[in-house]
């Protein structure tokens, strides 16, 4: 595993170790059963009251969402770089390549949506990350572009899903998460 990085590039170990299974008790394995192997889950699976209630929503966001996948992970990754989440960033880099992003659109997202290549629609998914970011809302022209395209349920994730993934970086930084081998962290600023 990779070490996390703070603001500053600084190496950190974790705050908190992620659990390794063979100290799970039964609830725990029970709670984790057929979930990836990944450090931040074996770092939450130590408030595993927490862990339960927030599955079900994570899981939700990323395969029942009304959200298109490649839209969801434009949003994930522009909040990925707006927390400057190294772990947040290398999973959802490979999430991003499933949805249909290419290495170059991927990168593009450092950039922002004022980047050369992004289409109209995509500006305004980037913009709005930005926005919810900066200002924990989105403004009317953002909105109207936004809702051109999609119907209640979309317009609903849309900030569900730049919360939730405020959350994870929230949580993944503070608690200096590895991130795992094979992983990429956050391009260079």
């Amino acid at each position: 595993m990779i070490a996390s990085t703070d603001t500053g590039g600084v190496t950190s170990p974790a705050r908190i170790e992620p659990l390794p299974p063979t100290a799970w008790d039964a609830d725990q394995r029970r709670l984790l059963e057929g979930a990836p192997p990944l450090a931040l889950l074996a770092t939450l699976v130590r408030h595993a009251t927490l862990l339960r209630s927030w599955l079900p929503l994570a899981k939700t966001i990323l395969s029942a969402g009304a959200l298109p996948d490649r839209d969801r992970e434009l949003l994930v990754l522009r909040t990925a770089w707006n927390c400057r989440s190294d772990y947040e960033w290398g999973h959802h880099e490979r999430l991003a390549a499933k949805a249909g992003l290419d290495r170059e659109e991927v990168a593009r997202v450092a950039q922002g949506p004022e980047a050369s290549g992004w289409e109209p629609f995509e500006r305004a998914l980037l913009r709005a990350a930005d926005q919810l970011h900066a200002r924990a809302s989105i403004d009317q022209k953002t909105w109207d572009a936004l809702a051109a395209r999609y119907g209640e349920h979309e317009l609903i994730e849309v900030p569900a899903v730049v919360g939730q993934y405020h959350a994870l970086a929230f949580t993944a930084n503070v608690l200096a998460v590895a991130l795992e081998d094979g992983l990429s962290p956050l391009p260079a600023r």
